[in-house]
């Protein structure tokens, strides 16, 4: 990486690196990162989020896919800041999930601690383990495995 890493990064440069688009981008803000290593990232749950509509709408949780999706992004972004790339011309494909456990639901008002390491590279897929927090307690932990395609 050429450029020095400031933190936090913002959301602005959050999309630049990743296509995802409200209602689905599911990453906030960076607060920590070591270049192809690990990152810490926040996704604030808001009873806004269009999913609380039916997941569910008298005792709202987030539904479980979707945490594991932010912990899939926080890894994508880890990705692409590492390299100091953007979306423009190369996707990130969830392939697998192993090793998947939730601890506790995660409800509006909470922020989502994602916590993400690089385990393994392997040609053009990434082995990343995540866990998410929220106050410090785990809510759920996965590994994952993204594939990186181009978007033609």
């Amino acid at each position: 990486m050429t450029e020095t890493l400031e933190l936090p990064i913002d959301i602005g440069r959050i999309q630049h690196v990743l296509p995802h688009r409200y209602p689905f981008l599911l990453v906030d803000r960076v607060v920590e990162m070591e270049p192809f290593k690990r990152i810490v990232a926040h996704k604030n749950v808001s009873i806004n989020e269009p999913f609380f509509q039916g997941h569910f709408p008298e005792k709202p949780v987030m539904p479980g896919v979707l945490v594991i999706e932010s912990l899939a992004q926080a890894g994508g972004v880890l990705t692409q800041i590492s390299r100091n790339t953007c979306c423009s011309d190369r996707l990130f494909y969830l392939v697998k999930i192993n090793e998947v456990r939730f601890s506790r639901m995660v409800v509006p008002g909470d922020v989502l601690e994602l916590h993400v390491e690089i385990k393994r590279v392997i040609r053009n897929m990434t082995l990343y383990v995540g866990v998410a927090k929220v106050d410090g307690n785990e809510v759920a932990r996965a590994e994952i495995l993204c594939a990186e395609m181009d978007k033609e």
